[in-house]
């Protein structure tokens, strides 16, 4: 007798509990160590030679100089940039790594690899470890993280930290919809718009992290 397809998911989901569990002890274990980090985001589909590929290792660079680590997605583009920048700096290079169809490989500037099966559990380390987040122009994924930090903080499930979008050519098509059509229906408040901050270059970047803890905030746990 044929089983019934939903039997099968409801016979494997209290097994698939036990895979979650693994995950998020693997990551608890490998990234608690960590003192102050920050997680930089950004398209898998940079190339090397595009300005914010550049502009994405700097930043890692001086963030690893100023003594944090930097997390990233492990893949190619703006990823391989932010690790390449932290290695260069010789910096803690963490990458997460997302099993996905596309079979993403980690690039050759992480020094540090957890691999994921489950996207809910690694973006729950993006968050629980980083100081700060960084979002470099990107696509979906990119957005996804970007709105996601903005929300967990603008509803206070998280405590305050800073989110730096970068580069407001890339993003100002986003920031104007924001205030004319989201902020003017009333859907987020004016002063909902200062839970993040616009970058255009490394220094400015790692300037607002640094005077955001320098005003007496610890970069805290989850």
């Amino acid at each position: 007798m044929a089983r019934n397809i939903d039997d099968n998911f409801v016979k494997e989901d209290p097994w698939r509990v036990f895979r979650i569990m693994s995950e998020f002890v693997e990551g608890f274990e490998i990234l608690s160590s960590l003192k102050k980090a920050v997680s930089i985001f950004g398209s898998s589909r940079t190339g090397a030679q595009d300005k914010y590929y550049k502009l994405a290792e700097e930043t890692a660079y001086l963030l690893a100089k100023s003594g944090f680590a930097v997390i990233t997605g492990s893949g190619g583009g703006i990823m391989e940039a932010a690790n390449k920048g932290a290695r260069r700096a010789k910096g803690k290079s963490i990458g997460l790594n997302i099993q996905i169809p596309s079979e993403q490989k980690a690039n050759r500037y992480v020094d540090i690899l957890l691999e994921f099966h489950y996207f809910f559990v690694r973006k729950v380390m993006f968050v629980k470890y980083a100081s700060a987040f960084v979002i470099m122009p990107g696509g979906y994924g990119t957005m996804d993280e970007f709105f996601e930090a903005v929300t967990l903080i603008q509803t206070g499930r998280i405590s305050r930290f800073p989110v730096v979008l970068f580069g407001r050519a890339y993003w100002q098509g986003m920031l104007d919809w924001l205030k004319e059509t989201v902020v003017a229906k009333g859907n987020v408040d004016k002063s909902e718009l200062e839970i993040f901050k616009v970058a255009d270059t490394p220094a400015q970047a790692v300037r607002v992290i640094r005077e955001f803890y320098r005003r007496g905030r610890k970069a805290r746990r989850r």
